[in-house]
């Protein structure tokens, strides 16, 4: 049978989402890296190379529902194969992220460098609560109406940002009320290295498993699913 009108709107729906994903984080990566090097600030430019993460998610997304969209023949079969190797390779790079965040933190603390301030951080991660917290409410809806592990997957991506944005804004509070707290700084990156190793792991552990059935770039390993997100194509198929 064809897709039904409803499935096509959440579908289309759900494009919307990635693109949007996509735009916003590609501003707020570029936007926290720049203020992270201009203040020397650690977790600020950690949160902003997580953002890019973020993106290539959302545009694993993008590129399975558009190839859905067309209903081609055996097309899901190549996707999902296609969304394993992505998210073994977005979980790999999750996992070099941690590693150098945690490096650079530790340096820092070594050293005894601060940042200048963390005004940036701050304002970015206010910012970034009210995208994020919509985008996963979003997600989550569409993902449970399309019964599609992908995009429940890709929501948690949003919800992984969310945690992110909270250690980066206490971080940065602590900071502006507490100039000799100047370690908080390397304490928060230390805190992003852990979630971020975090999401590779599951990342990785999950697209590894044999039932796997949709990619995205966060920690979704725990993450049951019911039916893969192929089975729009695959009911298309059948008739």
């Amino acid at each position: 049978m064809s897709l039904t009108s409803t499935q096509t709107s959440w579908i289309r729906w759900t494009l919307y989402l990635a693109c949007f994903t996509i735009g916003y984080n590609l501003l707020e990566g570029a936007v926290s890296i720049g203020f992270g090097i201009n203040d020397e600030s650690v977790a600020l430019a950690g949160f902003g190379a997580d953002s890019l993460i973020e993106v290539a998610s959302a545009a694993l997304v993008l590129w399975r529902f558009r190839g859905e969209a067309e209903q081609k023949e055996g097309l899901s079969i190549l996707s999902i194969k296609r969304e394993r190797q992505a998210t073994l390779g977005i979980g790999a790079l999750f996992i070099l992220l941690a590693l150098l965040t945690a490096l650079a933190s530790a340096l820092q603390l070594k050293s005894g460098s601060h940042p200048s301030t963390t005004l940036s951080g701050l304002v970015i991660s206010v910012v970034s609560l009210s995208f994020m917290f919509f985008l996963w409410k979003a997600k989550t809806k569409a993902a449970r109406i399309l019964n599609s592990a992908t995009v429940m997957k890709d929501a948690a991506c949003s919800l992984a940002c969310i945690k992110l944005s909270i250690i980066l804004f206490f971080g940065s509070l602590v900071f502006l009320e507490f100039p000799a707290l100047w370690w908080i700084d390397s304490i928060a990156g230390l805190g992003l290295a852990l979630l971020i190793a975090k999401e590779g792991w599951e990342t990785v552990r999950a697209a590894r498993r044999p039932d796997f059935s949709g990619g995205c770039g966060c920690a979704c390993g725990d993450q049951p699913s019911t039916e893969p997100s192929s089975s729009l194509i695959a009911d298309s198929n059948s008739s």
